[in-house]
């Protein structure tokens, strides 16, 4: 069977790890059905996978090999999370490097949406905004297809993070030499506006994303040729001190923009940025806010590895680790979506230790009253996957 769904059948139970779980079930349960490769029977369902992987980035675990004692020792994971005739290392490992990435694609992309629709929109009156911006994992010599340079390997996520709601959108892996600006293409869609910082200008872009229907709002290089098409004026008052409609770069050089771009060049704390755009319907102090946001994926990625462990390697295969990495990302997104519910905040690790702390608290508790929340909760999850 690709789904069991059935924590009914489960010993230890804590109703907090449930309701953190909860917005996945009926996700996961559309999801295509992952069926064995040969003759021999799942080790892990879907669901196990999934499971585990929450419990990995939410417990903090440093390794697959604690993950797995875990799964073997600690009578809650064992019950709850691990298969129902436990799982090895090597069965682990193969679940992982070669099963689930289009099922994981799926549930990652819906419960985005999902979270989008749930979280308030913090800068409606700014547009669709997508930040994106590119991080490296460090990886292993074993790693072959991870190609850095010599004597070093690494990987390298590129993701858009709906800066709207704080969450992650889209997501690429490549080895870490695997060049940025091309992904700008996939990670935004029409209607939408993307925010970069300079290693994403190129002129030729720009032209592209406009022609496209995709909005921009990009820092350039300070010493970038422009050609003045039309000056706007600018409040005497604000930290914006340019404004105008130019042409990017020189035809001499071939990489003059053919459309005309917006640039706003402001000041903060003596530091100089010139910002091109294609916005023209907001304000130059607009487009420098929009710009300043582009510091929220930074703090994404900041605390994202550092509190849900998602850069320490279980995987070394391609396949393998793009599959952890998007276990890393519906977690946060359950976690935005739980934190939210729950206690109308964003995701901060004081939630996170909290909900930690309830669910070890939880399967210490021998009363009754788990149990009958459980059933409440099955009964409501049931019907709604029905709908």
């Amino acid at each position: 069977m690709p789904y069991s769904f059935k924590p009914s059948l489960k010993k230890f139970y804590s109703p907090s790890f449930f309701k953190l779980s909860h917005p996945f079930i009926k996700t996961a349960s559309e999801a295509p059905p992952l069926t064995s490769k040969g003759d021999r029977p799942l080790k892990m369902t879907f669901e196990d996978q999934l499971n585990a992987l929450i419990f990995f980035h939410l417990e903090e675990h440093v390794s697959a090999r604690h993950l797995i004692q875990m799964l073997k020792e600690d009578d809650f994971a064992r019950e709850n999370i691990a298969p129902e005739n436990g799982i090895s290392r090597s069965s682990f490992s193969e679940a992982i490097n070669n099963r689930g990435l289009e099922q994981l694609k799926y549930v990652f992309e819906k419960l985005s949406i999902e979270a989008s629709n749930v979280l308030p929109d913090q800068h409606a009156d700014l547009g669709n905004l997508v930040a994106f911006d590119g991080s490296f994992i460090d990886a292993v010599l074993s790693m072959t297809w991870a190609d850095y340079r010599k004597g070093a390997n690494k990987a390298k996520v590129h993701l858009g993070f709906n800066l709207n709601q704080g969450i992650p959108a889209k997501i690429f892996l490549t080895a870490g030499k695997g060049a940025e600006r091309p992904f700008v293409n996939q990670l935004l869609s029409p209607g939408q506006t993307g925010v970069g910082d300079r290693g994403y200008q190129k002129h030729a872009l720009f032209d592209l994303l406009q022609a496209e229907g995709k909005s921009f709002v990009i820092r350039i290089k300070a010493g970038t040729t422009k050609t003045l098409i039309k000056e706007h004026e600018v409040n005497p008052d604000s930290i914006v001190f340019y404004d105008a409609d130019v042409l990017l770069g020189t035809v001499e050089n071939n990489n003059q923009t053919e459309k005309s771009v917006r640039l706003v060049g402001y000041r903060v704390n003596g530091v100089d940025y010139w910002v091109a755009t294609d916005c023209r319907d907001l304000t130059a102090e607009q487009i420098a806010q929009i710009y300043k946001l582009r510091w929220n994926i930074e703090i994404f990625f900041a605390w994202w590895k550092r509190h849900l462990r998602v850069y320490h390697l279980i995987a070394r295969s391609e396949y393998g680790l793009m599959v952890q990495i998007l276990r890393g990302l519906i977690t946060y997104l359950l976690l935005a979506i739980y934190c939210h519910k729950n206690h109308g905040e964003p995701v901060s690790i004081k939630r996170v230790r909290q909900l930690r702390i309830q669910i070890q608290n939880e399967l210490r508790d021998s009363g009754s009253s788990t149990e009958s929340f459980f059933f409440k909760e099955q009964k409501h999850c049931q019907l709604h996957a029905k709908t």
